[in-house]
């Protein structure tokens, strides 16, 4: 399956992605901020979704390239799962944008993890996104493998950018 995301359907086709997973999630994005998600005919906040399924045992990884707004700091001090269950890096370099569904499905594409990016905001205030939505082995392995690159540090002590770094990884 190989699917084009255009706009409003990088929540219709990616964000449902989101509460069937079973094992693991990692995402990518520059730009954090607070997102509400359809659960059902409610409107919840996409840190009590992450909090649920971490409860359940879902590994998730988050990197991104900033620290978030105040008001998803705030939002995530509600919900105590995520302070131990969240793993996530900083990486001021990170500038791609990606969902990795159980290693088996991906999103690669330009979406933050914003609600102008990905989440609930209207048609007319919603920013102009693209990507793509696959299974496809190789694909999903490779957006894995740069994924798990920037995790680790294999870029972090050769970085010219390490003077904006608030915490290197190595």
């Amino acid at each position: 399956m190989l699917k084009y995301i255009s706009d409003k359907a990088h929540y219709t086709e990616v964000l449902v992605c989101v509460p069937k997973v079973k094992r693991s999630i990692w995402i990518g994005t520059a730009d954090v901020k607070d997102l509400y998600v359809k659960v059902g005919s409610e409107a919840k906040p996409f840190l009590a979704v992450l909090a649920q399924l971490i409860k359940k045992g879902v590994e998730f990884r988050l990197i991104h390239a900033k620290e978030p707004g105040p008001v998803f700091r705030e939002d995530f001090d509600k919900y105590p799962a995520l302070f131990d269950g969240l793993e996530r890096v900083l990486c001021p370099r990170v500038h791609f944008k990606m969902m990795v569904f159980d290693g088996q499905l991906v999103y690669i594409g330009s979406a933050n993890l914003t609600g102008a990016g990905i989440g609930m905001k209207g048609e007319d205030t919603r920013n102009f996104e693209a990507g793509i939505l696959t299974d496809d082995p190789e694909l999903v392995e490779q957006a894995m493998n740069q994924f798990d690159n920037v995790w680790i540090g294999c870029h972090c002590k050769s970085c010219k950018r390490r003077d904006f770094c608030s915490d290197p990884i190595v």
